[in-house]
């Protein structure tokens, strides 16, 4: 495996590849590898001839600076990970590097980005089309990989993609999750060992939610939630939504749509957490 700081000795190595013809994709993270990345990795090596792998913290998505800050970078560690699964090329850029002058651009996915996430964290998905658009502007990747657990950015980069006519297919992958059923995440890392066990409340009433809702209303299901929550010490809940799953927009009732995905965000001590379920799918 290579491992590349510039966008220029990247896009080098990868011109030799693909006058070779070889098929190229990505896997854009922000580094504080886990197997639920290692799993996007092994897909791509699986369905590509080449594999690169971003390893980027990204300032312009993050608005709180000690999020930034606290943010987990472990490089040494996520490059053996990445060496062991297969992959091609790692690109671990300076901030620098991917931001040589401010990017002024702004972005608009109405009504995708002014809901859940969009609402919580202004800006966000801003910095978020920002970096992906650079990385695949970098890479032109036949296909790129996202996790599902971030379902609401896979959603807006879909669009970001139909929005700029970019060339390149967007892979979604189901969420990974640990033994006790805690999706992985990197900042799982962040948890003491007592919000550690405090966090498994949330896939746990996901799951029981799962049976709750083939016998209750929409809005009885989303109470349901919301209460097992609120009942756990320690947590905070910031949204639980039930949405239709390409809109992204609250349903009502479990009939306005074919495809129901139930979204929420919570603290956990003073890490934020995400997660998922789906209700219906097409």
């Amino acid at each position: 495996m290579k491992v590349v700081s510039t966008v220029k000795e990247l896009k080098a190595l990868l011109d030799s590849y693909r006058s070779e013809g070889k098929s190229i994709a990505l896997v854009p993270t922000m580094g504080a590898l886990h197997a639920g990345h290692a799993s996007l990795v092994e897909r791509a090596v699986r369905e590509n001839d080449v594999a690169v792998v971003s390893i980027f913290v990204n300032p312009t998505q993050f608005n709180d600076k000690n999020d930034l800050k606290n943010y987990p970078r472990t490089l040494e560690a996520d490059c053996a990970l990445l060496e062991r699964v297969g992959a091609s090329i790692a690109f671990a850029p300076s901030v620098e590097e991917m931001y040589p002058s401010e990017d002024t651009r702004q972005f608009s996915f109405e009504p995708l980005d002014t809901v859940m996430e969009g609402a919580c964290r202004p800006g966000h998905f801003n910095g978020v089309a920002q970096i992906v658009s650079k990385l695949f502007y970098a890479v032109e990747p036949d296909v790129a990989y996202f996790g599902e657990k971030d379902f609401q950015q896979l959603a807006i980069i879909r669009e970001m993609v139909r929005q700029l006519a970019l060339p390149v297919e967007i892979a979604g992958c189901p969420i990974v999750r640990e033994k006790d059923g805690l999706a992985m995440s990197s900042r799982n890392t962040l948890l003491s060992a007592e919000e550690r066990e405090r966090a498994l409340a949330i896939s746990r009433t996901l799951f029981s939610s799962l049976d709750y809702a083939k016998e209750h209303s929409l809005a009885e299901t989303k109470a349901f939630v919301e209460e097992c929550i609120d009942n756990t010490a320690g947590l905070d809940l910031e949204y639980f939504q039930i949405v239709d799953g390409n809109s992204l927009q609250e349903i009502k009732e479990w009939g306005d749509s074919s495809y129901v995905v139930g979204c929420i965000a919570l603290f956990c001590g003073k890490i934020r957490l995400i997660d998922n379920i789906k209700y219906k799918e097409d």
